[in-house]
């Protein structure tokens, strides 16, 4: 399986957790609200999702 590295801004990281926190929701969540705001697209957004989505799709093959 491909693997991808991405680097984060930590900064920017714990605020997303924070606001998933608050908002009662996952961090992919989050990117995902932001991302469908209408705001301006962000390939850092976009990303960090892919990357969840990656990771959360690893889990469940080695799960099955």
């Amino acid at each position: 399986m491909p693997r991808l590295t991405l680097e984060i801004n930590t900064d920017l990281y714990r605020m997303l957790q924070q606001a998933a926190r608050t908002n009662h929701s996952s961090i992919e969540d989050e990117c995902l609200r932001r991302l469908e705001s209408g705001g301006r697209r962000s390939r850092y957004m976009e990303a960090l999702l892919a990357e969840l989505r990656a990771d959360e799709a690893q889990r469940r093959a080695g799960r099955g």
